[in-house]
Formats: C-alpha cells, structure tokens, sequence
C-alpha cells in the first residue's frame, strides 16, 4: 500500500486551515495538492482530530487483518469440501 506524504497532523493542519477561512486553491498549491485530494481528505477527515484519526486507522488496519484471515479460513473450507465430495 502506498504511503501518504503527509502525516496525520499534517492533513488535519491543513484542513483546519480551511476551516479557518483560507481559500482551497491557495491551500493546495501552497502544499503541493490537488484540488480532488483536498476534498477527498475533508471527506474522509472532516471533523476529526489526531486522536479520532489514528483510532481510524487502527481500526482499518484491523479490518484488514480480519478480511484476510475470512479469506484464507475460507479457502480451506472449500478445499476439504471439495476433498469430501470426491467418490472414493
């Protein structure tokens, strides 16, 4: 998975910026972002602050974990399902 190049305080920061009154175009320009970036952040990390993001991403991160432990719990079930089909 690609990482930011922004930190979690930094996303905030910059959304608090907005918040705060500045233009969106100036914000990105001045750190380099793109205008759909911006509001991809405000959607996902709006209203937040550090302690909320980083629980988020724990629990992304989680997620993850699990999904791929259902996966590979599943592929074993279907491959001694297949196994017991089989006519001896």
């Amino acid at each position: 998975m690609k990482t930011s190049r922004f930190t979690d305080s930094q996303i905030i920061a910059i959304l608090k910026q907005a918040e705060a009154g500045s233009p969106v175009p100036e914000l990105c320009r001045e750190h380099g972002i793109s205008n759909a970036r911006f509001y991809k952040w405000r959607a996902k990390f709006g209203g937040m602050d550090a302690s909320l993001m980083a629980r988020m991403k724990e629990l992304e991160e989680e997620n993850r974990r699990l999904k791929k432990m259902y996966a590979e719990e599943r592929l074993k079930a279907e491959i001694v399902a297949e196994a017991l089909a089989k006519k001896w």
